[in-house]
């Protein structure tokens, strides 16, 4: 495989993990509106970019391809508790 094809896969790949990471921060501070007790946007979203990264690779590794649902949901499941904890959302 060509490295632009192989780098062209990789962003595809990483692509739902990317956009996760970069909303789900802004969807929590209108949710839990405790700007205070988060740590800092950029620290948020590169932690939930390692997370959701490490889901897609992972599903990628038991299911032999991309774009299994169960994948997203563990995605989604995954970025949304660890957001809770950034955010220390137990607290309420």
């Amino acid at each position: 495989m060509e490295p632009v094809a192989l780098l062209n896969h990789g962003i595809n790949l990483l692509a739902p993990a990317i956009w996760m990471a970069l909303l789900l921060p802004i969807w929590s501070l209108i949710i839990f509106r405790k700007k205070h007790l988060a740590p800092v946007f950029i620290v948020q979203v590169a932690i939930n970019f390692v997370f959701c990264s490490l889901a897609l690779v992972i599903g990628l590794a038991v299911f032999g391809r991309d774009g299994k649902m169960l994948t997203y949901l563990a995605m989604v499941a995954l970025s949304a508790s660890t957001q809770w904890l950034l955010v220390k959302g137990w607290r309420g």
